[in-house]
């Protein structure tokens, strides 16, 4: 049987209950296997449930010194009861400055304390008894995210001024810097705002006409990471360049928002057309493939004609999207009626562009002429793609080194530094 004796308005705040006849301090921490929290007791007497009643803040600081044992707990482990125990009189009853010396010997959560209202300065210097003569019931979980935050940056030498700061707060950054970056500018003070727009604007200037383009090898929405790296690195040094005074996390937050945006314009856009989008239309439109084969290294095939509605480039980079994996990293357009193709070799930054030069008849094995070229990344593929869907092998002379073996191709590898992570 258990009874609610004691509970304050903050459902988290440990409540005290009545179980079988005795007195327990029950609170909600951690999660077990299937994340949700978990809800651990421990025994505790007349003297402290009077203190728990009576005073918050020494209430909030037992809570803070049992959360540490709770973690420690784990997703399935026993609550060390013992040292709970142990933390009741030296919390609830010691004179505050034999409260204080116990905080700077356990562990203890800092967030808690904070979000409760807990004076900063004061729990920086260790008096922990007088940080939360403040003290609230209602919780403020974003004044202890932000004093984590700053903390974690005050780690890595970071100081932010108020500029840096309320670029931070413009992208959502401020709190956690690995959030995706979005404009909010009712974050910002209203008299730093025409500031932080000089900044943006600085940013979108600097990458206008640039875009990250999607990268079908690593999936159906992934993007070029070349492009991010190139258009991070412009939008940085602009950046630098006309704000020197910013801090990095602030200059990266630029970076990091227009390249988010960017990325995100081209993983909602159609797959493009790259025959389109390069000029196809020119010199090389009449000798377009109207039948072409797809086949990845699992044996699985998909088939292209012209009028289907859709380009041989968006219809193979789409059949990339769905197929490539880590074991399945080698794609084939192919046309079957000329005995030609192209395969590529997106393990190894390659490519090889094959020609029948005669049937096999009678038994015999047919001939082939195979050359090999280096890609340089996901655009190299694109490119050659394209070329070879205007033109089929001929179209592809001026897209690449052509080398008439597979070890010729390995030295330039070997030359070039093996693969360079496009």
């Amino acid at each position: 049987m258990r009874d609610i004796v004691f509970t304050r308005a903050s459902g988290w705040i440990p409540n005290v209950i009545r179980e079988d006849g005795e007195l327990k301090l029950m609170l909600g921490a951690g999660a077990d296997a299937n994340h949700s929290p978990r809800e651990f007791t421990f025994p505790i007497g007349e003297a402290h449930l009077a203190v728990i009643r009576a005073d918050l803040g020494r209430h909030l600081l037992l809570w803070s010194a049992v959360l540490p044992l709770c973690d420690a707990a784990g997703t399935r482990g026993r609550l060390d009861e013992d040292a709970a125990v142990a933390l009741l009189d030296p919390v609830l009853l010691a004179a505050p400055a034999d409260v204080d010396g116990l905080f700077g010997r356990v562990p203890w959560d800092r967030g808690r304390l904070i979000a409760h209202g807990a004076d900063v300065e004061l729990l920086e210097r260790g008096q922990v008894c007088a940080a939360m003569r403040g003290a609230t019931e209602t919780s403020d979980e974003k004044r202890a995210q932000e004093h984590h935050a700053n903390r974690r940056r005050a780690e890595r030498g970071v100081v932010l001024g108020p500029l840096d700061t309320a670029l931070l707060k413009y992208t959502g950054q401020y709190l956690h810097g690995a959030t995706i970056p979005k404009r909010v500018p009712d974050a910002v003070d209203p008299a730093l705002l025409p500031e932080v727009m000089r900044v943006v604007a600085t940013a979108e200037r600097a990458c206008a006409g640039m875009r990250i383009g999607r990268d079908p090898r690593r999936g159906k929405r992934a993007t070029d990471k070349r492009d991010w790296s190139r258009m991070e690195t412009a939008v940085d040094a602009a950046v630098r360049r006309a704000h020197p005074e910013l801090a990095a996390d602030a200059v990266r937050t630029m970076s990091f928002l227009m390249c988010s945006e960017a990325a995100a314009r081209s993983r909602n856009a159609p797959l493009e057309d790259d025959e389109e989008t390069t000029g196809g239309r020119g010199e090389d439109a009449g000798k377009r493939k109207t039948v072409l084969s797809f086949t990845d290294d699992k044996g699985v095939e998909k088939k292209w004609r012209a009028g289907s509605g859709r380009t041989a480039s968006a219809e193979f980079w789409e059949f990339v999207g769905d197929r490539s994996a880590g074991d399945n990293e080698v794609f084939t357009v192919e046309d079957e009626e000329l005995g030609e193709g192209i395969q590529l070799h997106f393990y190894a930054d390659t490519a090889a562009r094959v020609m029948t030069v005669r049937k096999g008849r009678g038994g015999s094995d047919p001939e082939y002429r195979v050359e090999y070229t280096l890609i340089d990344g996901m655009s190299g593929y694109r490119t050659l793609v394209s070329a070879y869907v205007r033109g089929g092998w001929a179209g592809l002379d001026r897209h690449g080194s052509w080398l008439p073996d597979a070890a010729e191709l390995e030295r330039a590898r070997r030359r070039r530094g093996g693969r360079p992570g496009s």
